[in-house]
């Protein structure tokens, strides 16, 4: 099982696969497309970005699950990542890295190790204590490190641009010579990733061209300087009616969780859902806005680009409101360095930006059959119920379409340019100013959207794991049945299991000897997928016709039974089509059993509709199970 982890960088040298075979990037060309050539042959080929990968991806390493870490060691974690946050920059110079070393009483040696493992998978968990930053890699005799950093200075940092193939070929000539075993091909790519990018390109481009790649852009937060320098997520309800997809009939009004770059005003992601804003919805928005679009494009037919993807935030800002904070939201936006401030309390101004947008949205939707419009004088006689016609996946297009064909390509009055405009102008550069380049992307989305999934942890029994009444069983459990904790022994091991409460047909089952996530079914596979919402309100139904233990076949039948009578009643109220969209939308899995390459499009596109009286919404993530 290929663990999901790592970030691809998409920088000028970068080592990448394409179809198999090994590139390098010669030429980031445009938001979307990459020049690659091939180490052997030279030959160049200009490809989309979504169709290259990590070439180290496959060797990528597991990560422990967040929950399982103790607060003290996550805490030097982030200790550490703080220390080497101003670090993560491009022409990052050792001076640099002995000051912020002596300024906190560590060596340099010791920083250049912490960077190192972040920079392999941009994760903190790789800064853990007790972790071994060299990858257990044998220590270089000081002869062979002395002949290494002078083969570098005398081959390798020269105008005549000598590949690191042809540079090894003369380390190996040279350590032959002098009796000394040669270095792995690898290891003299690591001692060159070491120099200042800066002054090799200086050295071998000149001190025009590094100046044009690495100069700073000035200003900084909160003036919103550069893409993703201050990113804003707020939520509202939508003025507009929708219908079910079944009986064509008014179900309610959605919510919209947007997440926003204030530097362009471009729309990073989105989330659209019946459900109340909670720590699960600002998850699946971030998510949606860290990850490529392509497939998400793809499912709705819209040709057009949104080349937004990547979690470099200078600071991402949320509503100071209780249903965006908990621990684990926190946390798993550590994990990949988000920093996240939360809005000051009676400051409306800080998300000012964002808010104008939603008013732009609202007014847009005042021309869609079934809008409820703000207030009712605007309304008037206007039947909004009477007029819906759009279901939760067509809003879902009708937003896609709008963001990437309209507002992202209209003159922005605030910038004088269309938003994707700007964005270009930020990352790529123009005539006056350097870009910022292309953001790294999230390799293997999996693990990215688990991790800000709810969590909850039970034992292994002889008949599998069981979470409310129903039990789950595969493989990967049998050598855990019975375990038992190894701090007390006399007592049953409990495991993180995750799941999406949209659909409880799979749970995701943490094992702690792999650290990696397996999808664990239901035991009885002919059991329907459900919501966690649809499953409590069988069982509600059942404790008001019997006491005692309910049994899991009698609270599918339930749910069967209840179907039934929903899909009579839809015809008559807007409470029970409000349940009826509910079930046809939790058919869709948010997170396939088998790994794919992205499944952002069916993932993100899985909603949920809540009807009132049963359902409540989330308060928090933390206490979502």
């Amino acid at each position: 099982m290929v663990a999901e982890s790592g970030m691809l960088k998409l920088e000028p040298g970068e080592s990448v696969s394409y179809h198999g075979e090994e590139y390098f990037i010669r030429q980031v060309t445009d938001l979307t497309h990459v020049m690659l050539i091939h180490p052997k042959t030279s030959t160049l080929k200009e490809v989309r970005i979504s169709e290259i990968s990590g070439i180290n991806f496959d060797e990528a390493k597991p990560t422990e699950d967040l929950e399982l870490i103790p607060e003290a060691k996550w805490d030097k974690a982030l200790k550490r990542f703080g220390i080497i946050k101003p670090l993560l920059v491009k022409g990052r110079t050792r001076a640099m890295v002995e000051s912020r070393a002596i300024e906190h009483g560590y060596s340099a040696n010791t920083l250049y190790n912490w960077i190192r493992s972040y920079e392999e998978t941009g994760k903190v968990t790789d800064l853990l204590p007790g972790k071994r930053a060299d990858k257990g890699e044998a220590k270089l005799s000081p002869e062979l490190q002395d002949l290494i950093k002078s083969v570098i200075k005398t081959e390798y940092k020269t105008k005549q641009k000598k590949s690191v193939t042809k540079v090894h070929r003369e380390l190996k000539i040279q350590c032959r010579d002098k009796g000394l075993k040669p270095p792995h091909y690898n290891t003299l790519r690591n001692w060159i990733n070491k120099e200042s990018p800066k002054e090799l390109q200086r050295v071998r481009e000149g001190d025009k061209k590094a100046a044009e790649k690495y100069s700073h852009i000035q200003g900084k937060f909160p003036g919103a300087d550069w893409p993703f320098s201050y990113v804003q997520v707020d939520h509202t309800w939508l003025d507009v009616q929708l219908c079910d997809d079944h009986w064509r009939r008014p179900v309610g009004r959605p919510w919209i969780t947007v997440v926003f770059d204030v530097f362009s005003r471009m729309v990073l992601g989105f989330r659209v859902g019946f459900d109340a804003p909670s720590g699960l919805v600002t998850g699946l928005a971030i998510a949606h806005s860290a990850l490529p679009k392509e497939d998400w494009l793809a499912k709705y037919n819209v040709n057009g680009e949104w080349p937004c993807w990547g979690i470099n935030y200078g600071s991402l800002h949320m509503d100071n409101a209780k249903e965006f904070r908990g621990k684990l939201i926190q946390r798993a936006c550590d994990q990949y360095g988000i920093n996240v401030e939360w809005r000051p309390v009676a400051r409306p101004h800080y998300g000012a930006h964002i808010e104008r947008y939603l008013g732009t949205l609202a007014e847009e939707l005042k021309g869609v059959s079934g809008a409820t419009f703000s207030n009712v004088a605007e309304k008037g006689n206007y039947d909004s119920e009477g007029n819906a016609v759009l279901t939760l996946s067509d809003l879902e297009e009708w937003l896609t379409l709008y963001i990437v064909g309209v507002y992202h390509n209209t003159n922005h009055s605030a910038l004088g340019m269309p938003p994707l405009a700007k964005f270009r102008q930020g990352l790529l550069g123009d005539n006056e100013n350097p870009g910022i380049g292309l953001p790294a992307q999230i390799q293997g989305p999996r693990r990215f959207r688990l991790d800000f999934l709810p969590f909850i942890e039970r034992t292994v029994q002889r008949s599998g794991i069981v979470v409310d009444e129903v039990v789950y069983f595969a493989d990967v459990l049998r050598r855990w049945i019975n375990a038992p904790d190894p701090e007390k022994p006399s007592v049953k091991r409990k495991f993180i299991v995750r799941r999406d409460p949209r659909d409880i047909s799979t749970i995701w089952f943490f094992d702690p000897d792999d650290n990696e996530y397996y999808p664990v079914p239901y035991r009885n596979t002919a059991y329907p997928p459900v919501s966690v919402w649809e499953w409590r309100a069988a069982q509600a139904r059942l404790k008001q016709e019997q006491k005692g233990r309910q049994d899991e076949d009698l609270i599918f039948a339930t749910i069967k039974r209840m179907r039934e009578i929903e899909e009579e009643a839809a015809r008559k109220t807007k409470s029970a089509r409000r349940a009826q969209e509910r079930k046809k939308h939790v058919s869709m899995l948010p997170l396939q059993p088998e790994p794919q390459t992205d499944t952002n499009a069916d993932e993100e596109s899985s909603e949920e509709v809540v009807p009132k009286k049963t359902i409540t919404p989330f308060e928090d993530l933390d206490e979502m199970l």
